[in-house]
């Protein structure tokens, strides 16, 4: 019913930069918080970024600075600009959304399929 498709993922060198996107699709009544997560190989999947319905967005300590997360709410997107990307940033990432949908007024979290980011040294 609720589709999380991500795009914008890809090989970049060190210093570069990349903007990932979300796009929530489906029967939505309503998207509250909107995020960005992301797993490395053999480590857990970890929070990068995330954005309240209303703006207030928070940070992993590690892309403070690097990273800038947004949403465009009138097309129930999210996007993630990441600039000044270290090999550290490898991994997959997730794009999530807590959303409620026309049939189901209570609120569920989703994930999209996930993008590679790969950060060559």
């Amino acid at each position: 019913q609720v589709q999380l498709a991500e795009s914008g993922g890809g090989l970049v060198q060190t210093g570069g930069s990349l903007r990932l996107s979300c796009a929530a699709s489906g029967n939505i009544f309503s998207i509250y918080a909107m995020g960005w997560y992301r797993q490395a190989p053999g480590k857990q999947r970890e929070l990068v970024a995330a954005i309240s319905s209303v703006g207030s967005t928070n940070y992993a300590d590690s892309v403070k600075g690097r990273f800038t997360i947004s949403r465009d709410n009138a097309k129930n997107m999210v996007y993630l600009q990441m600039n000044s990307l270290k090999p550290e940033d490898t991994a997959d990432y997730y794009c999530n959304a807590v959303i409620s949908t026309t049939t189901a007024r209570y609120k569920v979290n989703y994930w999209g399929q996930g993008t590679q980011v790969t950060v060559s040294s």
